[in-house]
């Protein structure tokens, strides 16, 4: 199956069979970069360019590795010091890289909506690497994968999110995929950390963890963004932590087999005690970050598929 989109900009423009082509290819592409030869020729002689306007070393890793095992030929665009820095618009870096002929552009901004405007401008498939408070959609992806391999399935579970949502693009796309897999999904935090009019989104919300907590199936922390924060939001870190922050005694609300997830970076003895981030059996942090290597491949393989049957 090819997406039925020419570009991937957020998980609210993919119908479920989408997603589960993606994650379908994805769980093939796991099998490729656990073995000795982790190279396809997918993309081989494609041109990949990578342009992250703000900092993310997980991300930007992930896709040039992803791009370099389908045999691309991957560029990372130095953004800090390039004509942006000197006053260039977006749909002047649009028009320069339309000159350049890439075939994948991926993208990360911190305004939102910045993906949607190049994806107008270039004659190439454009991926989201997050924008702004919008969307992350590779990294719901990834959370899907992860969550399937550990149970089986997606359908009908229950997924506890917890903490800074208000400032959160893992949090919107996320609930976007959960949503569509007709999963139940509880939003956790402070009132000051949770978006207004959160409970018309078709979710569960509360300020209370043991409530948020109680049976889940997944339970997915969140960092606090505090390069998106104007002003005082927490008391203090310590007494977030002591409310909000995932510790044994939390943790016990929920299922005995429920998974712990982060998208990373984390904050130990923030949102997480380093204990149960690193607990084998219950933590797929480690995992998360795996998957999104495979998760990326799928993506862009699928969308040159796309696009060249279009």
């Amino acid at each position: 199956m090819t997406l039925r989109q020419r570009h991937l900009l957020g998980i609210e423009d993919l119908a479920p069979d989408e997603i589960t082509a993606i994650l379908d290819l994805a769980d093939t592409y796991v099998d490729l970069n656990r073995s000795d030869v982790k190279h396809a020729d997918a993309l081989k002689g494609l041109t990949q360019i990578n342009m992250f306007f703000e900092n993310s070393t997980r991300t930007q890793a992930s896709f040039e590795l992803a791009g370099k095992r389908l045999g691309a030929d991957v560029m990372n665009m130095a953004v800090g010091a390039s004509s942006v820095k000197k006053g260039e618009t977006l749909i002047d870096t649009a028009l320069t890289l339309n000159a350049m002929h890439p075939d994948l552009l991926v993208i990360r901004h911190p305004n939102s909506g910045a993906p949607a405007l190049l994806s107008e401008k270039v004659n190439c498939a454009v991926l989201n690497a997050g924008d702004g408070r919008h969307e992350h959609p590779t990294q719901a992806l990834l959370d899907a994968l992860t969550i399937r391999r550990a149970k089986g399935r997606l359908h009908r579970l229950t997924v506890a999110i917890c903490g800074d949502i208000a400032h959160s693009r893992v949090a919107r796309s996320n609930i976007w995929l959960l949503g569509k897999m007709e999963s139940r999904i509880r939003l956790v935090g402070p009132a000051t950390l949770m978006p207004s009019g959160a409970a018309d989104w078709g979710v569960e919300v509360t300020d209370n963890m043991a409530e948020g907590l109680r049976d889940a199936d997944v339970v997915m922390m969140l960092r606090l963004q505090k390069e998106r924060m104007d002003g005082g939001f927490i008391p203090s870190e310590r007494e977030y932590f002591h409310r909000y922050g995932l510790d044994a005694e939390k943790l016990s609300f929920a299922k005995d087999d429920a998974i712990v997830m982060h998208p990373g970076p984390m904050n130990r003895g923030v949102e997480i005690d380093g204990t149960i981030a690193d607990d084998i059996n219950r933590s797929v942090i480690q995992d998360q970050v795996e998957m999104g290597v495979a998760v990326r491949m799928a993506a862009m393989k699928l969308l040159v598929d796309a696009r060249r049957a279009a």
